[in-house]
C-alpha cells in the first residue's frame, strides 16, 4: 500500500495533512499516535472509505479511487467502530456478506464455519450481534476482513477491549497471514503491542508523519514508547500530580 500527501480536514480543523507512507509487501506495519493524531481518518482514505481532500492512494499499484471495486478486492478492513447488520447472528453476518462479495454458498459456508469456530464465537451461534460484547465485535469484524481471503488487512485498533486470550489467538492467525505472503497495517496507541507485533512502523502526530520505516530504526537504541514520547511528547516527561491529593 502506498499513500501520497493524503489531506483532509472538518470545517477549520486539518485532521491529517500531507501524509505520505509507503507499506512494504508482505510487512506487519504498525501505524502509532496519540488519541485524535489522524490515524482513522489516514486509513480510512488509504482504503477508500473517505475521499480526501487531496492526495492519492494504492493497493498493490491500483489506485483506490480511480479503480475502487479492484483496490478493495485486495483489501479486508476493520474500521474503528466499525457498523454492521445487527439482527442477525454472526454466521449470518458472514453469509450476507460474503455472498454480497461474490464467493460460493459452499465457500462462505466453509470459511465462515472455520473462522467461527477458530475466533470462538461459534459458541454464540444463536445470539445477535447487537448482543456481542465490545470484544465479540472486534472479532466478527476481523472474521468479515479476512473472509475473501485478501492479500492485505487494514485493522483499526484490532486489540481493544478483547481478552487475553482471544488476543493471542488474534495474534497468531495476523503472524499465520503475514508469514503467508499478506501485508498488515496495523493502527494503535498501544506501543508495546506494535514492538511484538510489527516489523515496520509509522509515527503519526498531529496529522503527519513524524517518523517512519523498519521499526529498529524508528526505535532506535531505546524502547518505542521512549522514542514515541519524544517524537509527540509535549516537552516534559513528568508526571504531574493533582492539587487535591
Amino acid at each position: 500500500m502506498k499513500i501520497d500527501g493524503l489531506s483532509k480536514t472538518f470545517g477549520e480543523k486539518k485532521a491529517v495533512d500531507e501524509v505520505s507512507l509507503t507499506v512494504p509487501q508482505g510487512s506487519f506495519y504498525g501505524l502509532v499516535g496519540q488519541n485524535g493524531a489522524g490515524k482513522t481518518t489516514a486509513l480510512s482514505m488509504a482504503v477508500g472509505l473517505l475521499r480526501p481532500d487531496r492526495g492519492s492512494a494504492q493497493i498493490f499499484g491500483i489506485d483506490v479511487w480511480a479503480d475502487a471495486a479492484r483496490a478493495k478486492q485486495l483489501v479486508g478492513v476493520l474500521p474503528d467502530a466499525m457498523a454492521m447488520p445487527e439482527r442477525l447472528t454472526g454466521r449470518e453476518v458472514l453469509t450476507y456478506l460474503g455472498l454480497l462479495r461474490g464467493l460460493s454458498p459452499q465457500v462462505v459456508a466453509e470459511r465462515a464455519a472455520e473462522l467461527l469456530a477458530v475466533l470462538e464465537l461459534d459458541t454464540a451461534e444463536k445470539t445477535l450481534v447487537i448482543e456481542y460484547s465490545t470484544g465479540m465485535r472486534k472479532k466478527i469484524g476481523l472474521a468479515t476482513a479476512l473472509l475473501h481471503a485478501p492479500r492485505l488487512l487494514v485493522l483499526d485498533e484490532p486489540f481493544e477491549a478483547v481478552d487475553p486470550v482471544s488476543a493471542a489467538t488474534i495474534k497468531g492467525i495476523l503472524r499465520g497471514f503475514v508469514s503467508g505472503g499478506g501485508s498488515i497495517v496495523l493502527s494503535s496507541h498501544v506501543m508495546a503491542l506494535v514492538e511484538q507485533l510489527c516489523d515496520h512502523v509509522g509515527v503519526i502526530d498531529a496529522g503527519r508523519v513524524a517518523a517512519a520505516g523498519p521499526l529498529a530504526e524508528v526505535r532506535g537504541a531505546g524502547s518505542l514508547e521512549d522514542r514515541f514520547v519524544e517524537l509527540v511528547g509535549s516537552g516534559s516527561a513528568t508526571a504531574k500530580g493533582l492539587s487535591w491529593l
